[in-house]
């Protein structure tokens, strides 16, 4: 299970990340996206643990707390779904041109 952490601080770092939620178990894995555009840390990160005791732990804890300034939102990822096409089938390339 991977857990979703919203309205993050743009100042948080992995390393941050991993400090809290090492109070609850074992963290393999923290993620922080970046913005494609600025490189910039996007607002909410993932986080996988151990065991499913500690994630679930560390998701009763944690949904709601302050941390950095902010209101966690942390809850179980959802799988990422595939976006549907965009009308009109096309995004706007060279051959629309013409």
């Amino acid at each position: 299970m991977t857990i979703f952490v919203g309205n993050l601080s743009h100042q948080a770092k992995r390393e941050d990340l991993e400090e809290v939620f090492a109070e609850y178990g074992t963290v393999k894995k923290v993620v922080l996206p970046l913005d494609r555009e600025t490189g910039r840390p996007r607002g909410f990160g993932f986080v996988d643990m151990a065991s499913d005791e500690q994630e679930e732990a560390a998701i009763k804890d944690l949904d709601g707390a302050e941390w950095m300034g902010r209101q966690l939102r942390v809850n179980k990822a959802r799988p990422k779904q595939d976006n549907p096409p965009r009308e009109g089938g096309n995004r706007g390339g060279y051959r629309d041109r013409f």
